[in-house]
């Protein structure tokens, strides 16, 4: 893992976005599925149907103050899990990398946990749902790569891609930070970080009260 005492390297930037590629060495990555694999037995992954009626390819479930959930035909956030309950907590592992490269005073309210399988994908959006746009969104790539795009700001501005590999670690901030993004598929069995193959995105987010 990256000292957050030490300087922080340049990152790649594609359309505003900022990406550390191998923030996180093996091990540190392995320590962090563990804790994700915690937070999952106790907030078990979901299955949700878009507004529209589609079910979503990805797997979710979510760590901290709050979780981002479709309920009621519309999507929230919630400081419960829809099986009841609150939300484990965010574990140090990865406050330790929001904290080294958000550039944020405070610790986020929401980790999204997004699985990959096969063949699961996830459309140009923007992050919005949060109404705290001056702090950024900070995403951790484990497992099989993934094909990242991002666009602008208005949803037919041209977009770039870039492949994201287990380790790295993506910033949304600024101008960026509303940046129509998505995955368009990955690369199943490309890593060896999760033995049944599959991606793991976490998703820091700063939600106004």
């Amino acid at each position: 893992m990256t000292d957050a005492t030490a300087a922080r390297p340049a990152p790649l930037v594609l359309n505003g976005a900022e990406i550390w590629k191998s923030w996180l060495d093996r091990p540190a990555q392995e320590a962090m599925v563990a804790d994700i694999r915690a937070v999952a037995e106790a907030a078990p992954f979901q299955r949700f149907t878009t507004v529209g009626g589609k079910p979503m390819s990805v797997r979710m479930t979510a760590a901290g103050r709050l979780g981002w959930v479709i309920e009621r035909g519309r999507y929230r956030y919630a400081d419960r899990h829809p099986e009841g309950g609150a939300w484990p907590p965010i574990p140090a592992s990865v406050l330790a990398v929001w904290r080294a490269v958000s550039d944020w005073p405070a610790d986020p309210d929401c980790c999204l946990v997004n699985w990959y399988g096969e063949r699961a994908r996830m459309g140009l959006h923007q992050d919005k749902d949060e109404g705290e746009f001056d702090a950024p969104v900070v995403s951790i790539s484990l497992g099989d790569p993934a094909t990242f795009r991002v666009g602008g700001v208005q949803r037919g501005d041209p977009t770039r891609s870039t492949k994201l590999e287990s380790g790295d670690v993506a910033r949304l901030a600024g101008p960026a930070r509303l940046a129509y993004h998505g995955v368009d598929r990955i690369a199943f069995g490309g890593s060896t970080l999760l033995p049944s193959g599959g991606r793991i995105n976490l998703t820091l987010r700063v939600v106004r009260p």
